[in-house]
């Protein structure tokens, strides 16, 4: 009896989801990090009826050139499900993708999906009936911020108290941790897809040129700093779009000094989160972080000097994970495995 407990507990292949507003990434019990994807969605509409055309890296890929009949759509906005029913086919898509596409001789699986701190019921009820629709047979939450904590091995579960920022696309995390709990959080919306979009409102305002997502994003990939260079100009990089003037394609180039002030407002945004989290955080606790510091996971923490800008304004030690895009999708995992971390997951 014990053979085949175990025998269809490693069947199961249980896996935890990091469900994020720009990326999806899954973790198989036992395998690890098996699929990192964008979390985008190719919807085609042929008389009336809509069906998925792609999803992830393909759909990704028609972002912004998609003809009448289809949208690539991203399910998630700030961290949470804007559209239940795609993303439903999504967490569907890569389950059986990351299964081989194989479903015979094996039992659902458990899942376990983070979720924003500051998600409601409402947006956390969306999450779990998305991934029960899509095939689990049990639904486990965790918040972000724990999951990155655990990923980026804090010690979340000694009586020591800890910080950790997230800076995913749709929001920013910011939480003390102690003793597997969640001492003080806040979750800011603010994050990858905000600098996105202060880099595409700069440049229309300052250049009269309209560029899209995609070239904001490897604009702010390439050349993204979160502080002005030293010379005020820095690195430049040449960046194609349509003039609003004459409505023809057009070239320009931009430094590193303007993209800096494109992202000074998200950038401060963060930045105030982190300063309110500090002022909520028990005396205690503060001492710990004094020594600890804080630390940065998330895509956003791979901004050139956002940990500088923290270490600026709050004068505290500030270290980036040494694998920020993965940490919550590792910590999740670990959650999953690992019995103590049992503790952490909420039954949804």
């Amino acid at each position: 009896m014990a053979f085949f407990s175990r025998f269809f507990k490693f069947m199961s292949h249980d896996m935890a989801i990091d469900l994020g507003t720009a990326n999806t990434v899954v973790y198989l019990r036992g395998r690890g990090i098996v699929l990192n994807e964008p979390s985008v969605v190719a919807v085609e509409t042929l008389n009336g009826v809509k069906r998925v055309k792609a999803v992830g890296d393909d759909a990704k890929l028609m972002m912004g050139k998609t003809p009448d009949s289809i949208q690539a759509i991203r399910p998630l906005r700030d961290g949470v499900i804007a559209d239940i029913d795609v993303a439903e086919q999504m967490i569907k898509h890569f389950i059986t993708k990351v299964h081989g596409g194989q479903r015979r001789f094996m039992r659902w699986p458990q899942i376990v999906i983070c979720v924003p701190s500051g998600s409601t019921s409402v947006e956390r009820r969306a999450i779990r009936d998305a991934a029960s629709n899509a095939g689990a047979s049990q639904v486990w939450l965790i918040e972000e911020p724990m999951a990155a904590a655990i990923g980026a091995d804090m010690p979340v579960t000694e009586p020591i108290g800890s910080m950790v920022v997230d800076i995913g696309g749709g929001t920013t995390e910011v939480a003390v941790l102690s003793l597997r709990g969640l001492a003080y959080t806040t979750s800011v919306r603010v994050g990858g897809d905000k600098m996105d979009e202060a880099i595409v409102s700069y440049v229309r305002r300052n250049h009269n040129l309209l560029i899209g997502d995609a070239t904001a994003e490897r604009i702010k990939q390439e050349v993204g700093v979160a502080k002005p260079p030293a010379d005020g100009i820095g690195l430049t990089i040449h960046i194609k779009g349509r003039d609003l003037v004459n409505g023809v394609p057009k070239e320009i180039q931009i430094n590193q000094g303007q993209i800096a002030e494109a992202l000074s407002e998200p950038v401060g945004t963060i930045v105030e989160g982190v300063r309110i989290a500090l002022e909520n955080t028990a005396p205690e606790l503060a001492a710990d972080i004094v020594d600890q510091g804080i630390v940065l996971t998330g895509g956003g923490a791979l901004l050139q000097g956002i940990d500088e800008v923290l270490r600026d304004e709050t004068g505290l030690p500030v270290t980036v994970a040494d694998d920020p895009l993965t940490c919550v999708a590792l910590g999740t995992g670990r959650a999953l495995e690992d019995p103590i971390f049992r503790g952490v997951l909420h039954s949804a």
